[in-house]
């Protein structure tokens, strides 16, 4: 008997990982077009200040994240994200950002997805142009109602640490 219920779970568990990995296999290419192609939106919509794009980019949630590149830069809530997005359009124009190193990768349920990339993110302030270069843009993006949204999002500047400096 026991060796009857070990084979049925062992069995169980075969089904149901095969199930996961025949469900990334099947949606994963698409899945993956779509996410970056949200994350190509990103850049277009910060680029044109497009707010109605941002909108649709980020789940209109309270409990999603933006951690921003200064140190004090939680952001908590599509509230607080809509009013710092806002806010960064009439400080800044003339942007022009581009991306590289892009990474991404799906659970296996299809649901949820986390991903990395670099940007290089120009732009205007007080009439003067500023750059970040290589700049690291990190989250994570959820399938609702089956559409990709960003749920959390993570903006870093890489810093010069001085290793080996006397």
């Amino acid at each position: 008997m026991k060796t009857y219920i070990a084979t049925l779970l062992l069995c169980v568990f075969l089904i149901s990982f095969n199930s996961c990995e025949q469900k990334t296999k099947t949606n994963c290419k698409k899945d993956k077009e779509a996410i970056e192609n949200l994350l190509e939106n990103y850049i277009i919509a910060n680029e044109n200040q497009d707010f109605e794009l941002i909108e649709e980019i980020w789940a209109a949630d309270d409990d999603i994240i933006l951690y921003g590149t200064d140190s004090d830069e939680r952001l908590m809530g599509w509230k607080s994200i809509k009013e710092a997005i806002k806010e960064q359009f009439g400080y800044i124009t003339d942007t022009y950002i581009s991306a590289s190193n892009q990474l991404i990768k799906l659970n296996c349920t299809g649901n949820t997805a986390w991903f990395a990339e670099t940007l290089n993110y120009n732009y205007m302030y007080r009439g003067e142009a500023h750059s970040y270069e290589g700049l690291r843009f990190t989250g994570v993006v959820e399938k609702i109602d089956d559409k990709w949204v960003l749920v959390q999002a993570h903006l870093s500047v890489p810093a010069s640490v001085g290793i080996g400096d006397n």
